[in-house]
C-alpha cells in the first residue's frame, strides 16, 4: 500500500528582498503561513529499480528536474548505509538489514497551481520525503531532513515545521513562530505562471535603475522589515487561536498598519497589471489584507469571517477569476492532517 501524504500550500505574509549574495541567491525575510489547500502525494516502493514520477498535469516535469525526484534520490542516499530493515531473525533478535532494492513510485495529484507562489513543488518534495520514510520503515534525523530540504530548494524547510514560520537567509533558514490566529483566506490563481528566477532578475534591474551602479543599502530595508514584523507579532492579538472575531480582525488591521508588504509586487504588477487588479478586487470584496504570494502568480486576501470570504470567492468566480476560499493551518493542524488521505 502506498503512503498517502497531503501536500499543503503556503502563502507569504510579507517578503523583503535584500542584497544579492555570493552564492547567487538574495537575502530574504518573510513569514510563511501554511494553508488547508493541498495536493496529494502517494509514495510506494515497487519491484524494480530507480525513481518514477507520475502526474497527469503536463506542466509537472517527470524527470530528474522534479523536486520530488531530487528529494527521493537524496533520501535513499541518506538512509544509514543504504539499508532497509527486514523482519525479526529466526532467533527472535533484532531485524536484519539488507541492501535496499526497489523502484520508488511517486504519484502527484495536482490541485495546486504550478508556479503559483504557493510552494506546491516544495511541499510535494517534503511530502515525498515523509512518505518515503514511511514506505521504507526508517526515520531520517532532523538534521538530514533539513540538509536535504536546503539542498533541493529555498522554501522546502518551512514544510518540515508548518503553521506560522519565519524564513531568513535565502528562505531556507526557518524558525517556528507562535501560531497566528486561524484566518479565512481567498486565494486567486491566474492561469499565468511566474518564474521566480525571472522575477528576481526584474528585481535586480529595478534596483540598478533606482540606485545606479553603486547599488542600494538593503541592510536598512531588511532591518525595517524585521522591526515591523516584531512589532506586529508582539501585538496582544497575535496569540488568539480563533477564526474571525474582533481580535483576529484587529490583527489583520495591524498587519496593514505595520507596512508588511511583498517586494515582488513592485516588479510583478507592472509586468502583469491584471494581478494588481485582482488585489484591488479582493480589497473591494472586504479583504483586510491582500498580497501577492511569493513571486506570484497567486494573489490572496485575508478576511475577518468565513461568510465574507466565501461570498467574495463566489463573486470573484462569477466574474471569471479562479478563486477559492480556504483557511490557514496552525502547526498542530498541519501535522494532524498531513497523513489524512483525500
Amino acid at each position: 500500500m502506498a503512503i498517502v501524504v497531503r501536500s499543503f500550500a503556503k502563502i507569504n505574509l510579507g517578503l523583503k528582498i535584500g542584497h544579492a549574495r555570493d552564492d547567487g541567491f538574495h537575502e530574504l525575510r518573510t513569514i510563511y503561513q501554511t494553508l488547508a489547500l493541498h495536493d496529494v502525494v502517494r509514495v510506494e516502493v515497487q519491484p524494480g529499480s530507480g525513481i518514477e514520477i507520475r502526474c497527469d498535469d503536463p506542466r509537472v516535469p517527470l524527470d530528474q528536474s522534479n523536486t520530488c525526484y531530487k528529494v527521493a534520490e537524496r533520501v535513499l542516499k541518506a538512509i544509514p548505509r543504504g539499508l532497509k530493515p527486514t523482519s525479526k531473525n529466526s532467533l527472535g533478535g533484532a531485524a536484519e538489514a539488507v541492501p535496499f532494492r526497489g523502484k520508488v513510485v511517486i504519484q502527484i495529484d495536482k490541485r495546486l497551481p504550478v508556479q503559483g507562489g504557493l510552494g506546491a513543488a516544495s511541499s510535494n518534495a517534503v511530502a515525498t520525503m515523509l512518505g518515503l520514510e514511511g514506505e521504507l520503515g526508517m526515520k531520517l534525523s532532523l538534521q538530514d531532513k533539513v540538509c536535504i530540504a536546503a539542498e533541493v530548494g529555498s522554501d522546502l524547510s518551512l514544510f518540515l515545521i508548518g503553521g506560522t514560520v519565519l524564513g531568513v537567509g535565502r528562505g531556507e533558514e526557518v524558525y517556528p513562530l507562535q501560531d497566528l490566529p486561524a484566518m479565512h483566506v481567498v486565494v486567486v490563481t491566474p492561469t499565468v505562471g511566474i518564474s521566480t528566477p525571472e522575477a528576481f532578475a526584474r528585481w535586480d534591474e529595478l534596483v540598478a535603475r533606482e540606485a545606479g551602479l553603486t547599488g542600494p543599502d538593503t541592510t536598512g530595508t531588511i532591518r525595517e522589515f524585521a522591526q515591523a514584523v516584531f512589532a506586529w507579532l508582539s501585538e496582544p492579538t497575535s496569540g488568539v487561536p480563533a477564526v474571525g472575531g474582533d481580535r483576529a480582525e484587529t490583527l489583520l488591521l495591524d498587519l496593514v498598519r505595520a507596512g508588511i508588504e511583498n517586494d515582488f509586487e513592485r516588479v510583478v504588477f507592472p509586468e502583469y497589471p491584471d494581478f494588481r487588479e485582482v488585489k484591488r478586487v479582493l480589497e473591494r470584496e472586504g479583504a483586510q489584507y491582500a498580497s501577492l504570494s511569493g513571486s506570484g502568480s497567486t494573489v490572496y486576501g485575508l478576511f475577518g469571517s468565513g461568510e465574507t470570504a466565501q461570498a467574495a470567492a463566489r463573486r470573484m468566480k462569477a466574474a471569471g477569476h479562479a478563486a477559492v476560499a480556504t483557511t490557514t493551518l496552525t502547526r498542530d493542524q498541519y501535522w494532524k492532517q498531513l497523513f489524512t488521505s483525500g
